[in-house]
């Protein structure tokens, strides 16, 4: 064969070992035919001997290049056995975690025994609509591929998901279900999808089983068929079941478990309601207990119960129903724990009386407890002539319980299913459907039975159907392709399905023999070898006549005849059976009702049916046979299995023991055996397994041609040309498309390809190696004459320092011997000084103690003489002090008795009475407070008296002893001389003691200034560590600020994204809305109303009425984000949520105040006396009154007196000021009570005017039933009431002239008093600027003089220049505001004289009206356009309905929206609300309709969404808001509007516009997304680059026909981008919102190449990683040439530019680890690892990523918290921000076109 040894050195290959397998090895000796023995080199460098021979060992496999190993598709091997099929796969589940992989047709999947992320609805969105060969394998691939399958061929599908137990089926299965349900949601709202899932967890509860080989085991077989309608939605689904193993709910082996049902039942006993069921745990019943373990673990059966009950009850089962169902499951567990006790004799048995599990039983099913006792130990024969009862023994009893359990449970199988598929049905017809088949792989055990036999023979039949659908697409492949078709043989097992259910074949002695009376499986077993003995495929074996062998497509299977006749006949006793029909519950009698004589109504609903009718049994004698239904079942499959197209997947169980990612390969190979995926290898293998196309073979191979053979410009001819030079022509064929090869071609091509590139790579290595050592030569020589050019300086340079350091020796000798000597000299003068110093010092401090002694002498004497001066002057101020107070006493006592004389006298009191009360206290307090100090005086006086006698006393004494001691006065004039001296002394010392004080003070102050220094240092140093850390914190601070404005701006976009998702959700069920009553009125018979004559309020409903509300909008919050600072824009927001409840609260209370003010008005209707009429006009007058003048008259006359009150204080003196204040003050306070009683008086005499008014008004309303409310009343002087309209108006005139005067006079003083103050400190300011700028001047050099001159004259014009705009501002906004005022009480007074006016001149209104519009229009265009009422509707047409985009292309940007705001600008001047009102509402409602006209329409969507905005901007610029008001001209400030306030209508505006961009969004989206996979990852941008690898079986677009879909380019790309930009930019779209256009349009492009690249294992290389990063930098430039590089639409491209770099950077060393951890900071741990395993070399040169080095990765980026999923989010959307961005354009300005067709609109 072409795929086996070379016989060549260095070849490697596969050899057979026991424990691998296969093993790889290398051929060390070439090999010559005829040698028994190949020399071989293991992988771990140990020599074999491998015996070779033509029979009995043949050569060994050849092993593929490197560069196929991991494929996608097993078919691109270029050897195709089973080695390389082994190894491809385990190199892809074990290195790359990759548990798909593709063999032709066929999905092969291994289960990884762990929970992987890549069954999102990210990936479901990845796989929708992609071609099967275009991305990785995966079962969504396969689910998708029968999706397309069926849309476009319009043939049912089936999914054939087969493996043995523990492979992962079910979950297949269940991820294929789950993938139709996600993609081809029900369209309406019954959920069908929801319940085809919900039928899982049931089915997994009552038909799967805890094995050895599998927790989770299914065990039966199903096939489900989901239908789908003509649109392609799930409307419907059928379940079919096939063998479940019944034995199993009376039996389980080690280990193994019954179904999950019970032990579910058993876990949840403890509820209520399930009580009465009886139930204990699940280790007391037998049924449950049997495999000796109840548990699984990390599985908990309550919650799971919980799931199933919600199951059912999602299905529409009841929860009666439910009970009921769980009554069925326990009582099998009753049954099981019945004892059935054998008697003596052993030929008969019973039950115990009061068995409680068959009292249970029998409640339970409702039946009769002595029956059931009766017949569970009894029998019923019948014979031809009588019926007689026959005792049972122990084992038949128990043989009999367990068949009654085995069936009671597979009819409640049947039941569940039978509902389950009522619950999936629908009444819809039925377009198309796919079926799921789940069913059991081929399985051979160490004790085969029936259920063995059946699974097994189901697997034969469908390897056949495998074998022939393989076959046909290999024919239908070459005939495509017009290649000559030969005959390929492949193994047909029709003769071992023959064996098995042909006439006489095993299945049909089996029924002969269950239908013996006496028929054992002994008998049965000779029937089988009498029969079958010359047949191929059956054996009988030698050591047993009780088993047969069957030879298998998989393998050789013994089967033990031991229970086949009992299984295949499945006996139930009929009268077991008629007690249960019997039963009072009618849910247990439906179980046992036959239905043989009706068809199931789940066959009723195949679609498919057989093509001969099933025979029907006459009787029930003859049931049939469990073999005979599944015969018939499994022909049924079959042939709705042909009717369709199937799509395979094996599952493959990669090792026994469940550990995740380890693969056994013994297990792999016996399970690749089993499934047929080598069959298929084989077949493909026979005939051309390797194909190219011509365009990929001439990429590939090009370099194998000459630059002669490459001048031909059909690549075609050019590919025939090199084949026939290379390969010889039996070894290839060429077709129309493609070249196919035979097995081992396309490995010789690479093997020339490498041998090629390996010549080429010497000869530049030889040419690079000569270079480099050229290169090498000169730098040696270069360096060696430089080396020795510094050599000889370095020699020069050192004799040269040894001549310094001679000449340095000596002088340092010098030195050095100067200073010894010096030193020497030095030692003894400073001895001789010391010494010297010591004995000055002694005679020194002698002389100072002498000096020290005399000293303190004299201090002691100028005490001394101190104290005696002190004591004498103490003496006589004391005597002093008496004589003083003793004359003063005397004198003051004269005094008293003179004042008390006088005061007696009357006159003198007369005179004094005034005031005196106050005096006299005062003059008490006086005097008592002079007593007081008199006798403290006194006292204190009578203390000193006392102390200074005893002192002189005492120094008299002293004197005299002085005297007696001393006799003579000589020795006193020597003590006065002494004391004299003594004297002298102490002021001296006094002296001294001053001085030194001065000194010691100088000394401390300027210690403190030393220590106040020092403070200061270290108080500066404090300062600055404070400083420091003040900077630290404020840093700190910043940044943490820096994070919350980050975290504020996110939870800001995040607010607006949930906003947007709203609105979004909002016009997605307005449009559900909208279709449902499309389809309502289509289905409504009778009359449809047109859109013409519908009413407009079911449109107009959505938008709230024209409100004068001052609340602003939520997006003009949001604009004035930027402008406030983040920090403040969650208050904002927050403020603007609390302002627009509180304006909720505001209209319920105007509502109310309404309905107030209606009841009063209702009252006022009814008749009342005119005393009460009187009081009531009185009271609102004066109310009236109250608040219009006297709040605002007294508010302006106290804020008056108060400004004139603070300058009168502050000018105290001025009198004049102060005088005419009060004189002012007196007049005002006149005037104003004069005013309050004329007040009065008016009020009194407008009460009884009102009165007379109303009396009249009724008389009035009594002919016309006309109401004139009071607010707008107006006195009108008539006949009757002439004189009170007089008086009244006289009055009114002196109160409007007093007010005037008093007015008038406050003004004036106000002015005058603000003037003077202004002008004092102007006069102030500009004296103090003078003297400042003269002072400067001065210092100034005359030519700096003359230019400062200059620029204070320029500052001061420009200055008056600004003050003169604010000026002219000031006086604008002041009459705009009176115009203003001025409109509306010419509007009031209008309506006023509208409604007095009587009928005549009701038809003189228009006129009226339109005179009053002729005199407020001005001559000049103000920007307005008027437009008639009933031209409303012909207005919308024009601008909105009919207009084309292209029509107005030439005209102003936006010309619909400056059209319809001037219209809104007229209504709004001449103050119609309702006009306003429903020019808005039509507007949007038409914009709604054209844009849902026009879906997918980007030129019209793009118009539309810069109109709408530009409108809205309109409202906000022209709203009169100050904050849209700063960039206005004063001609727009001018055109603002004038009476409504439209906040509510730009919030509408604003949703529309985020609708709009949505809408665009979606539509750039659909129109870009089919290109970006093409244009980013396929085309080749940089031309020669990309390198083409061996394409399998599933090649891309395999699944379309023809040369599928167009393919795109990079330019294609950008130039569609550039389209966008430009219709954005021609319809004056906003800048901004063009950059979130573009932002988001590039979220997408990386999003969807991103989500190819980590599904695509053949883009993951260095060239295509190139080409990306190419691809990226010519998107970028596009943004930078197109002024986008700033709208962060560069950032979105971030992550697949950090995948491009990862595939070029080097893979291989701990440092190239981390730099990509820190180069790929966008993509997620789980992409890196997806990405460097995906990698993949295009050439042998390249160097696979190693998996220790994805380990290293992992470790390294374990810190990372990256969300779980696996791809990017396509359908994210950024939240959008609408700034606001004013216009420049003047209204008056703008030119409307005739092409328009507005003739029907008046400028105004």
């Amino acid at each position: 064969l072409s795929d086996r040894c070379e016989e060549s050195e260095f070849t490697r290959v596969w050899i057979p070992d026991p424990e691998d397998v296969w093993k790889a090895a290398e051929i060390t000796r070439d090999y010559k035919e005829g040698e028994t023995v190949l020399h071989l080199k293991l992988e771990d460098e140990t020599p074999l001997e491998y015996p070779v021979g033509p029979k009995s060992n043949p050569l060994p496999f050849l092993r593929n290049p490197d560069i196929l190993v991991g494929e996608n598709d097993l078919t691109a091997l270029s050897y195709l056995h089973e080695p390389a099929v082994l190894h491809n796969l385990k190199v892809r589940f074990m290195e790359s975690n990759h548990i798909y992989t593709y063999c032709g047709i066929v999905l092969v999947a291994i289960n990884p025994y762990e929970q992987l992320h890549i069954y999102g609805e990210e990936v479901i969105n990845a796989y929708s609509g992609q071609n099967m060969g275009d991305m990785d394998p995966h079962i969504f691939a396969v689910a998708e591929e029968a999706y397309k399958q069926m849309a476009r061929d319009e043939r049912n599908q089936s999914i054939i998901v087969s493996g043995e137990s523990g492979a992962g089926k079910t979950v297949s299965a269940k991820y294929a279900m789950r993938y139709f349900a996600t993609v081809g949601g029900s369209s309406n709202d019954t959920n069908v999808e929801e319940k085809v899932m919900a039928s899982s967890p049931i089915m997994e509860a009552i038909g799967n089983a805890k094995t050895t080989r599998n927790d989770n085991s299914s065990r039966f077989g199903k096939y489900i068929q989901i239908g789908f309608s003509r649109n392609y939605h799930i409307i419907g689904a059928n379940m079919r079941t096939y063998l479940l193993e019944k034995s199993r709910v009376v039996f389980q082996a080690e280990d193994e478990r019954n179904y999950h049902v019970f032990y579910q039942l058993c876990a949840s006993s403890s509820l209520p309601e399930f009580k009465d069921l009886g139930l204990s745990d699940a280790e007391d019943f037998t049924y449950t207990s049997l495999g000796e373990n109840i548990f699984i673990e990390g599985v908990n059966d309550a919650e799971d119960f919980k799931k199933t009950r919600e199951a059912f009850t999602l299905l529409g089962i009841k929860e009666s129903s439910q009970i009921n169902i769980f009554k069925v499951m326990a009582s099998i567990l009753h049954l099981g724990n019945v004892e059935i006790c054998s008697e003596r004799d052993g030929e008969s048995c019973h039950i115990p009386r009061d068995d409680p599990h068959l009292q249970h039983f029998c409640k339970l099913l409702g039946v009769e407890l002595q029956q059931m006792e009766n017949w569970l130990c009894n029998r019923k024969l019948a014979t031809t002539s009588e019926t007689y009862v026959k005792k049972m023994s122990s084992k038949e009893a128990t043989n009999a319980r367990d068949a009654l359990a085995k069936h009671i449970y597979a009819r409640m199988f049947d039941w569940i299913v039978e509902h389950i598929n009522v619950a999936l049905h629908t009444s819809s017809k039925q377009h198309s459907f796919i079926g799921v088949l789940d069913i059991y792989g081929f399985e051979t055990f160490e004790v085969n039975s029936f259920e063995q036999f059946c699974i097994n023979y189901a697997n034969e039949k469908l390897q056949q159907q495998f074998n022939s659908h393989v076959f046909k697409l290999e024919q239908e492949e070459y005939m495509k392709e017009q290649i000559p078709w030969t005959l390929i043989d492949f193994y047909d097992n029709q003769p071992c399905i023959d064996l098995i259910e042909a006439r006489l074949g095993i299945l049909d002695l089996l029924d002969e023999e269950c239908k013996v009376p006496k028929g054992t499986d002994q008998n049965w077993a000779q029937k089988l070898y009498k029969q079958h003995s010359s047949s191929a495929h059956f054996q009988k074996p030698r050591m047993s006549n009780t088993s047969f062998i069957v030879i298998h497509f998989a393998d050789k299977v013994q089967y033990q005849c031991e229970g086949f006749l009992e299984k295949n006949r499945d006996t139930v006793y009929e009268e077991q059976i008629n007690i249960l029909k019997a039963s009072q519950f009618q849910l247990v009698a439906d179980l046992f009702t036959d239905k043989d004589d009706a068809p199931t109504s789940k066959v009723s609903r195949v679609n498919v049916r057989p093509a001969k009718a099933v025979p029907k049994t006459p009787n029930k004698e003859h049931r049939k046979t469990v073999g005979h239904q599944f015969r018939s079942s499994l022909q049924l499959l079959m042939e709705t299995l042909n009717a369709t197209t199937p799509h395979y997947v094996r599952c493959i169980k990669p090792n026994d023991f469940k550990e995740p990612f380890s693969f056994d390969s013994k297990r792999a190979v016996q399970q690749l055996r089993a499934c047929g995926v080598l069959e298929t290898i084989r077949i493909s293998a026979a005939g051309y397994p390797s194909r190219w196309t011509y365009p990929d073979f001439f990429s590939r191979y090009r370099v194998l041609m000459k630059k002669s053979d490459m001048t031909s410009a059909d690549k075609k001819l050019v590919c025939k040309n090199l084949l026939e030079t290379l390969i010889k022509p039996d070894m290839f064929q060429f077709g129309k498309t493609k070249i196919f090869f035979r097995a081992g071609q396309v490995a010789y091509l690479e093997k020339l390809r490498a041998d090629k590139f390996r010549a080429a790579c010497i000869k530049i290595q030889k040419t690079v190696r000569g270079w480099l050592q050229r290169i090498r030569y000169r730098k040696i020589r270069k360096s060696a004459i430089t080396l020795q050019r510094y050599g000889r300086g370095y020699l020069a340079r050192r004799y040269a320092d040894f001549l310094r350091l001679s000449r340095a020796a000596l002088i340092c000798q010098k030195q050095c011997r100067m200073v010894r000597e010096r030193r020497a000299y030095l030692r003894v003068r400073q001895a001789v000084v010391t010494i010297q110093a010591y004995t000055r010092g002694m005679y020194t401090r002698r002389i100072y103690l002498e000096f020290l002694l005399h000293h303190k002498a004299m201090i002691i004497q100028k005490t001394v003489r101190g104290w005696l001066q002190r004591r004498k002057f103490r003496r006589a101020r004391d005597a002093a002090i008496i004589i003083q107070c003793a004359y003063r006493r005397m004198h003051a006592k004269r005094q008293l008795k003179h004042l008390k004389i006088e005061a007696r006298s009357a006159e003198h009191l007369k005179k004094l009475n005034t005031g005196m009360e106050n005096k006299i206290v005062q003059l008490q307090r006086k005097m008592d407070d002079q007593n007081k100090e008199f006798r403290t005086q006194n006292e204190q006086l009578l203390t000193v008296n006392t102390s200074l006698s005893s002192e002189m006393n005492k120094l008299q004494k002293e004197l005299e002893q002085l005297r007696s001691q001393q006799g003579d006065g000589d020795q006193l004039t020597s003590l006065q001389d002494e004391l004299e001296r003594l004297r002298e002394e102490l002021q001296e010392a006094h002296a001294e003691r001053k001085r030194l004080e001065e000194e010691h003070s100088t000394e401390k102050l300027g210690l403190t200034q030393v220590s106040c220094r020092n403070t200061l240092e270290r108080e500066n140093c404090m300062l600055k560590s404070e400083k420091e850390e003040m900077n630290r914190r404020i840093v700190q601070q910043s940044k943490g600020a820096d994070g919350e404005t980050a975290s504020l701006q996110n939870e800001l976009d995040e607010e607006r994204q949930r906003y947007q998702n709203l609105l979004k959700e909002f016009s997605r069920l307005e449009q559900r809305y909208d279709n449902l009553k499309e389809e309502l009125s289509l289905a409504k018979p009778g009359h449809r109303r047109n859109p013409s004559n519908q009413s407009s309020l079911e449109s107009d409903s959505n938008y709230p009425s024209v409100s004068t509300s001052e609340v602003g909008d939520t997006e003009d919050s949001i604009q004035l984000v930027d402008d406030m600072g983040v920090e403040k824009a969650a208050m904002d927001i927050s403020l603007f949520m609390k302002l627009q409840k509180r304006v909720r609260e505001l209209e319920q209370e105007r509502k109310r105040l309404q309905s107030n003010v209606d009841k009063m008005e209702e009252l006022t209707k009814s008749p009342a006396s005119e005393q009460e009429t009187a009081d009531l006009a009185y009271n609102n007058l004066k109310r009236q009154e109250l608040e219009s003048e006297n709040k605002k008259l007294k508010n302006d006359l106290n804020e008056l007196r108060k400004t004139i009150s603070e300058r009168a204080s502050q000018n105290n003196s001025s009198n004049e000021l102060q005088d005419s204040y009060n004189l002012l003050l007196s007049q005002l306070k006149a005037a104003n009570e004069e005013l309050d009683a004329r007040k009065e008086e008016v009020l009194i005499l407008r009460s009884q005017i009102v009165s007379n008014a109303q009396l009249q008004e009724k008389n009035e309303q009594e002919k016309n039933g006309h109401i004139v409310r009071l607010k707008s009343f107006r006195f009108k002087p008539d006949k009757n009431n002439g004189e009170l309209g007089l008086a009244y108006q006289g009055l009114k005139q002196v109160a409007r002239l007093l007010e005037a005067q008093l007015q008038s006079q406050s003004r004036q003083h106000k002015d005058e008093l603000e003037a003077l103050h202004t002008q004092i400190e102007l006069l102030k300011d500009d004296i103090e600027k003078k003297q400042e700028i003269l002072n400067y001047t001065m210092s100034l050099s005359p030519e700096a003089q003359v230019e400062f001159s200059v620029q204070q004259e320029i500052t001061r014009l420009t200055n008056d220049n600004l003050d003169l705009k604010e000026l002219v501002e000031k006086l604008e906004k002041n009459e705009r505001k009176l115009k203003k005022q001025l409109r509306i009480y010419m509007k009031k007074v209008q309506e006023l004289e509208a409604s007095q006016a009587a009928s005549p001149t009701s038809r003189v209104k228009p006129e009226l009206s339109r005179q009053v519009t002729v005199q407020r229009k001005e001559k000049d265009f103000e920007g307005m356009l008027e437009y008639a009422k009933e031209d409303e509707a012909l207005l919308i047409k024009t601008l909105i309905t009919d207009i084309k985009p292209s029509t107005v292309s030439a005209t102003v940007p936006c010309l619909p929206a400056y059209v319809l705001f001037m219209c809104i600008r007229h209504a709004d001047y001449i103050n119609d609300d309702q006009k306003v009102e429903s020019l808005l509402t039509s507007t949007i409602n038409a914009i709604k309709k054209v844009l849902k006209k026009n879906n997918d329409d980007f030129e019209t969507t793009s118009f539309w969404l810069a109109n709408t905005s530009r409108l809205l901007h309109c409202l906000k610029q022209y709203s009169g808001d100050e904050a849209f008001m700063t960039q206005n001209t004063a001609k727009q400030n001018e055109h603002c509007l004038k009476n409504f306030d439209l906040a509510e209508y730009r919030q509408v505006l604003s949703d529309l516009s985020i609708q709009i961009y949505q809408q665009l969004i979606k539509v750039a989206e659909g129109i870009i997304q089919p290109m970006i996979v093409s244009a980013m990852l396929e085309s080749e941008s940089i031309p020669s680059l990309a390198g083409v690898k061996p394409m399998g079986y599933r090649n891309r677009s395999s699944s379309m026909d023809g040369d599928g879909p167009s393919s795109y380019t990079l330019e294609a790309l950008i130039r569609q981008l550039g389209q966008f930009h430009i219709i954005m930019r021609d319809h004056g779209l906003d800048p901004e919102i063009v950059g979130q256009v573009v932002r988001q349009l590039f979220h997408c492009i990386n999003a969807v190449t991103l989500n190819n690249l980590l599904l695509r294992k053949d883009v993951c290389s260095w060239s295509t990683g190139m080409q990306l990063r190419y691809n990226t930098s010519q998107m970028e430039e596009w943004l930078r040439a197109n002024n986008l590089y700033q709208s962060k639409a560069a950032a979105t491209l971030e992550p697949i530019i950090q995948a491009a770099q990862l595939l070029q950077v080097k893979k291989k060393t701990s440092q190239d680890a981390e730099a990509i951890c820190s180069l790929c900071t966008a993509l997620t741990t789980q992409q890196i690892v997806k990405i460097l395993n995906l990698y993949t070399p295009l050439n042998e040169f390249e160097e696979r990523v190693t998996v220790s080095f994805i380990r290293n990765i992992q470790n390294r980026l374990q810190e990372r918290n990256d969300p779980p999923q696996l791809l990017v989010d396509t359908k994210q959307t950024f939240p959008v921000l609408f700034p606001y961005t004013p216009s420049a354009l003047s209204l008056e300005t703008l030119h409307i076109p005739a092409s328009l067709g507005l003739d029907f609109i008046t400028r105004v």
